[in-house]
């Protein structure tokens, strides 16, 4: 799946920024359209268009017009040159299997892994596995200063417990750059998903070499690791906890205990590393050690038909948690056959709809008379601050949720709903906006807090003083919190039918 349309913009502003390649993405620094032929075209043909075109290599396609292997001058050098290459298919002197990066993907990280192992060039690929472009790795280190390039590297540790320990400490300090570089926080926040979705991926990668290693063999059925909530939105802060579990391929019922056996295993392994590396495990047990969490894509959608007929406020919030899931490894067609059999599920479904929002309606903005701000009472260690998760986000994050779901929009992060309800003429220009500046200045106080609370060697957490802002950032986040407070009120009569 490709990441969420959310990320920042390539734009002038940003290139001139020291932390922008970490916002830049593969696609839009790829060079020429590449050299691509099929397999069985003789190798003499291929140097001649290679030579022809100024190309350093070609790429190779299967009959399934995938990409299949790549024939680099190193190649030629090396397999060619004293050989007779007339009638020599290309796939005979090929390297197969070829390293590739997805056209979405992080130019960062694409730098990495061409550093890392000595590539001087990359097939970039669509997310069906198609040859698009190529990137190279002397015009990719341009777009990211040299001081960034030890950043990279932090960021791109080796697949260990303490490499990726070390990642999830970069992260913190690149957060810190980009923010102090006014970057938008929600283009942060994709960011920082993005690490936390590779540093996901490279877990399971990790445990699943260790299970081949020990004798336990590959996976029995194919599967995707998923993640939810914020995860899934593409929304996390710093230090989110674990929401995850798995969607497997359908198998016999009586391969039952021996191929849930094996994921549980996994699920062990994967959970276990994940709290080792920086992500505690969930207090609510949302982890695919949860059997709740660990189902066959049938056995999922049998449950969320049962969450559908069967609502109370167990399911509900079920409901609440899972429905902004997203892979982050494996087999990418089960997610995205089970997030279509959700958006269809609940498109329409305005009993459930008004459900939802009746168990969510106790989340509201903290705004009394005259515009004052209400603050933490019943909390003696946050008294006086602004719960801005319960009393900001999450608002927003439900309402647009619900209108998402109502209108048959399948995708999951809250800028792009919001853009996606706009386009459908849900919300006007006006509502767009307000809603917009609204999420980007709550997220704006709630991450620089968070900073801040690291640094000082505090408890990172949700709570803000209002004594920490200024006279604007007070008179903006009244209007983020009256902009919110509409939404609600237009949610409640339009699902509900209660205007009053």
């Amino acid at each position: 799946m490709p990441e969420p349309r959310s990320w920042c913009p390539v734009n002038n502003t940003l290139m001139r920024s020291q932390t922008a390649v970490f916002c830049h993405i593969v696609k839009d620094h790829m060079g020429p359209a590449p050299v691509v032929v099929a397999g069985d075209v003789p190798s003499a043909t291929v140097v001649a268009e290679i030579v022809d075109k100024r190309a350093t290599a070609a790429l190779v396609t299967g009959r399934d017009a995938r990409l299949s292997g790549i024939l680099t001058e190193r190649d030629v050098v090396r397999r060619l040159a004293f050989r007779s290459v007339e009638d020599t298919p290309v796939q005979d002197v090929m390297t197969s299997p070829v390293m590739t990066v997805a056209e979405d993907d992080y130019l960062y990280h694409a730098i990495a892994r061409m550093r890392r192992f000595k590539l001087r060039h990359m097939p970039v690929v669509d997310d069906t596995g198609m040859p698009v472009g190529m990137l190279h790795l002397d015009t990719a280190l341009v777009a990211a200063a040299s001081r960034m390039v030890t950043q990279v590297d932090r960021l791109t540790q080796e697949g260990t417990v303490d490499g990726l320990r070390e990642v999830k400490s970069a992260q913190v300090d690149l957060a810190q750059q980009l923010f102090d570089d006014n970057l938008p926080v929600p283009t942060i926040q994709s960011l920082l998903t993005h690490i936390n979705r590779d540093i996901h991926r490279r877990v399971v990668e990790m445990n699943l070499r260790a299970m081949e290693q020990e004798g336990k063999g590959e996976p029995p059925v194919p599967f995707a690791f998923i993640v939810m909530g914020s995860g899934g939105r593409g929304e996390n802060f710093l230090y989110p906890d674990q929401d995850n579990g798995f969607i497997l391929d359908d198998y016999p019922d009586e391969d039952h205990t021996r191929i849930d056996g094996w994921f549980i295993d996994l699920a062990e392994r994967v959970t276990r590393d994940l709290d080792a590396v920086g992500f505690p495990y969930c207090n609510g047990f949302v982890m695919a050690t949860n059997p709740l969490w660990r189902k066959t894509i049938s056995q999922w959608k049998a449950q969320i038909a049962g969450w559908l007929r069967r609502r109370n406020t167990v399911t509900l919030r079920l409901s609440d948690i899972f429905f902004d899931f997203r892979s982050c490894y494996g087999a990418p067609d089960l997610a995205a056959d089970l997030r279509s059999f959700v958006t269809e599920a609940v498109a329409g479904n305005v009993s459930f709809l008004k459900d939802m929002y009746h168990d969510d309606e106790d989340y509201g903005v903290p705004l009394g008379w005259f515009g004052r701000f209400i603050t933490v009472k019943d909390d003696p260690d946050h008294e006086g601050t602004i719960n801005m998760k319960h009393s900001g986000t999450l608002p927003l994050v439900q309402s647009v949720r619900l209108l998402a779901l109502r209108e048959g929009i399948p995708a999951t992060s809250t800028c792009d709903r919001l853009s996606d309800l706009h386009e459908a003429k849900v919300l006007d220009a006006g509502e767009f906006d307000y809603l917009t500046n609204a999420f980007q200045e709550i997220t704006f106080v709630l991450l620089r807090q968070q900073m801040a609370d690291f640094r000082a060697g505090r408890k990172v957490g949700n709570y803000v003083h209002p004594d920490v802002l200024n006279e604007r950032e007070r008179d903006e986040l009244v209007d983020a919190f009256k902009a919110i407070k509409r939404l609600l009120d237009r949610v409640r009569g339009e699902v509900t039918g209660d205007v009053f």
